[in-house]
């Protein structure tokens, strides 16, 4: 049968594997029932939902005529993972705002382009809603601010 979709072909065998892992790995635990769940009802009913999703993806790949599938590109994930790197390193000396700024602005150089004026006014939105879920409303004990600055 021939893929008419590669698009939706890689999706849906990505969906099933992720599905299968899950399945995989939740028989190591206890399933219980739906009134007293265990640890391996949750992970083994999402895999299970989702390798049947990626079936079902999969099938219409070979069925429905869609889109191919871009050209790979390395620079979004190359930026995106060494700005959650950096974030990591840099959270506990510059504090969580100074770090929220770089992992903003190393995100931003992965995209097609950059406008830092639109990058700013991102970061500075970011920042106002990450500090009030993780430091005030979850109340996670990240320092907002590098020691030097108190």
């Amino acid at each position: 049968m021939k893929i008419k979709s590669p698009k939706d072909f890689w999706a849906g065998l990505l969906f099933i594997a992720f599905g299968l892992f899950f399945l995989v790995v939740a028989r190591n635990y206890q399933m219980g029932s739906a009134v007293r769940m265990g640890p391996a009802y949750f992970p083994t009913v999402l895999g299970g939902i989702m390798a049947v999703l990626g079936a079902i993806v999969l099938f219409q790949a070979l069925v429905v005529q869609g889109e191919g599938l871009p050209k790979f590109s390395f620079k979004p994930l190359f930026f995106i993972s060494l700005s959650l790197v950096l974030f990591g390193y840099l959270l506990k000396p510059l504090g969580f705002v100074l770090a929220l700024v770089v992992l903003i602005f190393v995100c931003a150089f992965g995209g097609h382009e950059f406008k830092a004026k639109e990058v700013g006014i991102l970061t500075i939105v970011l920042i106002i809603f990450s500090v009030l879920v993780f430091v005030k409303g979850l109340t996670l004990p990240f320092p907002l601010w590098p020691d030097f600055l108190g």
